[in-house]
């Protein structure tokens, strides 16, 4: 479904991302990890066509979208969040949502009723009616899911939605993540969360100071020198005896 090959991005004289190739299968939660300012964001801004790259290209169900508008892009059905979630303070939650919907749906009302169908798959139909400023930090990365699955993708890219949740909180938003593949989404996530990484992905990619150090299973990626010594520091994977790295990842 995605296939990335080679992006590379500079921003004067950083190096924010390096030959980085990936893919993602149509079906699949795919994680993508990494130290902080390991250009995570930064792959999925170009992705997305918010950032274009310097080489490399990006196809999406075999198209091309190498440096495609983002509303393009979001229009051929892949669709991403943020990590800093930023609503329509003062629009409700259904008007909110409702702002994705538009993408495809020109009514109002009809987009207001899908807004409402997307709360409902989220487990959001009590808050529809409350101002977005006045959620919790958990309410608005909820939202932030909703608002890009209201845009109807096929692939959606999750930055972060699990950061600053609390344990109830993730145990709550796990299933529901779950169950938008379920329903047919892709999904391609960022995520520091190691007990969510290891639920919920089949594959993990590792990107350590803009190059993929690691790809494979969770429990594999747990256990690799490479993966522990970004996390840690070099001779930590001699230190831990090759024991998992699972609890130190941030």
């Amino acid at each position: 479904m995605l296939e990335v090959r080679d992006l590379t991005r500079r921003f004067g004289g950083l190096l924010a991302v390096s030959g980085v190739s990936l893919s993602v299968a149509s079906g699949e939660i795919v994680a993508l990890i990494g130290p902080n300012g390991a250009g995570k964001t930064t792959l999925f801004a170009m992705i997305s066509g918010f950032v274009t790259p310097d080489t490399g290209t990006v196809r999406f169900e075999g198209r091309d979208i190498t440096g495609m508008a983002p509303h393009e892009i979001c229009r051929l059905g892949l669709a991403r969040t943020f990590q800093i979630a930023q609503p329509f303070g003062r629009l409700s939650v259904r008007e909110n949502i409702a702002v994705g919907a538009h993408l495809r749906i020109a009514d109002r009302q009809d987009a207001l009723r899908r807004a409402e169908a997307v709360a409902r798959q989220l487990g959001m139909e009590r808050l529809l009616d409350q101002p977005a400023a006045a959620l919790t930090v958990a309410g608005r990365k909820r939202l932030e899911v909703a608002r890009a699955l209201a845009t109807g993708p096929r692939l959606l890219l999750l930055d972060e939605v699990m950061a600053g949740l609390n344990p109830t909180e993730l145990a709550e938003i796990v299933p529901v993540l779950r169950a938008i593949r379920d329903a047919g989404v892709t999904i391609l996530l960022i995520e520091h969360v190691m007990q969510a990484v290891v639920s919920l992905a089949e594959r993990v990619y590792v990107l350590n100071q803009g190059r993929m150090i690691a790809e494979g299973p969770p429990a594999q990626i747990a256990t690799t020198s490479a993966v522990v010594e970004a996390y840690l520091g070099q001779g930590a994977a001699q230190r831990l005896g090759g024991r998992a790295v699972a609890g130190a990842v941030p």
